[in-house]
């Protein structure tokens, strides 16, 4: 089915969703490989270094948001690589998706309204205009 499985995560619940999706579709092929991209985005890395009293503190808490979405790889004893990125979600998650020769790239929507997503732009929408693999976004 699919070899090659990327799953771009943010820690959210959208994402914790998102992973579930890719480790259903990886559990039906005992060949598949996933990684799982977390970017590190540069406003918010800022803003959460103001907000934490210590770099212990802040990477405790982004371990504990991966919890769950490697969590779901590990129920079901599927094995992933978790790599991490620093850039703007969008265009870090397309370059490394397309270089990366993936299969199918899984990744969650924070479902925004139409207006929101006109004056905003989304993340998974950017991911699906631009990957070359096929998308998979999971609300």
């Amino acid at each position: 089915m699919y070899n090659r499985i990327l799953v771009a995560v943010d820690g959210s619940e959208n994402s914790r969703r998102a992973a579930e999706h890719a480790a259903m579709l990886a559990a039906l092929s005992p060949d598949t490989s996933v990684e799982i991209l977390y970017v590190l985005d540069f406003e918010r890395a800022r803003t959460d270094a103001l907000h934490y009293t210590s770099s212990d503190d802040l990477h405790t808490d982004r371990k504990k948001k991966l919890a769950p979405i490697e969590g779901a790889f590990e129920q079901r004893k599927i094995e992933y690589q978790l790599v991490i990125k620093h850039g703007e979600p969008g265009p870090t998650i397309v370059s490394f998706a397309n270089r990366g020769g993936f299969d199918l790239v899984v990744i969650g929507s924070r479902g925004l309204n139409s207006f929101q997503e006109m004056v905003l732009g989304s993340v998974s929408h950017k991911v699906a205009k631009r990957v070359t693999a096929p998308v998979l976004i999971v609300k």
